[in-house]
């Protein structure tokens, strides 16, 4: 494959995927886990029929379009075709937002990011995001440097009591991730609005379109700087800590980043040099993301006291 990056086929599999997978959203058959080791995938979570499906369509779908691609998906892991010397790597999630999808919910999407297969990639290295909602048919596409189509509608709210925004609740532990936001839950609680939407993705997308203006996940940094929370993790998702991985973000973040929102971990640091290529505990990615500096300020400084108070406990 050329050094062009390849955005044709990222957007024709995400619309592959979604076409794919349409008729089934809502559909119980598909809450059945499936495949080896208890129905865990690469990730650790748990591997529903539903997905079982798409990554099913996604390999006969690049083995018939592009069989000289690497990929690197959810359930597969690093898949690199026999025979061939590829130069991009999809980093493919077929269903960012796998519950919603199950309950016919609109928050589950298609996400593909391509990035060169040179050394060791980094998110930084992402050259292309596409993004497909599968009940909707909604898609975005970044290429890096070319910004985001369509035309972002960024929120310019600085307010926390006025914000609305996301975080994600699935595998972690409830009582000590709520104590981390509580500020922002409280300040937000009733001029503004907080929501639980399953999908970083969609979450994330959703900044984009001005519906929301920040996405809030601490984990990652909850594991690494407390004592104790890894176990805590482990606990609630029966083994596997089950926070954000690269392929939950790759095209997100670059979607984000080229529509001129702030895009960091829950330090406040960059994602660029993180790895790209891997899932579990080690790799994965904390993440602050708001429609503009100043309130991308004021979250980070909600989440460092929340830690704080984690740590150091009244009473």
């Amino acid at each position: 494959m050329s050094a062009a990056p390849p955005r044709a086929l990222c957007s024709d599999l995400a619309l592959a995927l979604r076409a794919e997978l349409i008729g089934q959203l809502g559909a119980h058959h598909g809450r059945d886990h499936v495949g080896a080791d208890g129905g865990r995938g690469e990730s650790g979570d748990v591997t529903f029929a539903i997905d079982e499906r798409a990554e099913s369509l996604m390999e006969s779908f690049l083995a018939e379009r592009a069989p000289e691609v690497a990929f690197y998906s959810e359930d597969r892991g690093m898949v690199t075709p026999a025979g061939h010397d590829p130069s991009w790597v999809l980093i493919v999630d077929p269903i960012d937002g796998t519950r919603p999808a199950l309950a016919g919910f609109e928050s589950a999407c298609v996400s593909v990011a391509a990035a060169q297969l040179v050394g060791e990639p980094t998110m930084g290295d992402v050259a292309i995001g596409c993004i497909v909602e599968i009940k909707s048919g909604g898609a975005f596409i970044a290429e890096r440097g070319a910004g985001l189509d369509p035309v972002p509608q960024l929120s310019a709210n600085t307010r926390l009591e006025r914000m609305f925004w996301t975080y994600g609740l699935r595998g972690r532990p409830a009582r000590q991730t709520i104590e981390v936001l509580a500020e922002l839950i409280d300040a937000s609680s009733v001029g503004g609005a907080t929501f639980d939407l399953g999908s970083a993705t969609y979450d994330m997308t959703r900044i984009a379109t001005g519906q929301l203006d920040a996405y809030v996940e601490p984990g990652p940094r909850m594991v690494a700087d407390l004592p104790g929370m890894r176990a805590e993790f482990e606990r609630v998702g029966e083994g596997a800590v089950l926070n954000n991985s690269p392929y939950d973000l790759a095209a997100a973040a670059l979607c984000l980043e080229e529509a001129g929102a702030v895009v960091t971990d829950a330090y406040g640091a960059p994602l660029a040099s993180r790895p790209l290529l891997g899932s579990g505990a080690d790799f994965q990615i904390s993440c602050i993301t708001a429609s503009n500096q100043e309130l991308h300020a004021k979250i980070c400084a909600a989440i460092e006291a929340g830690i704080e108070r984690l740590a150091t406990p009244s009473g």
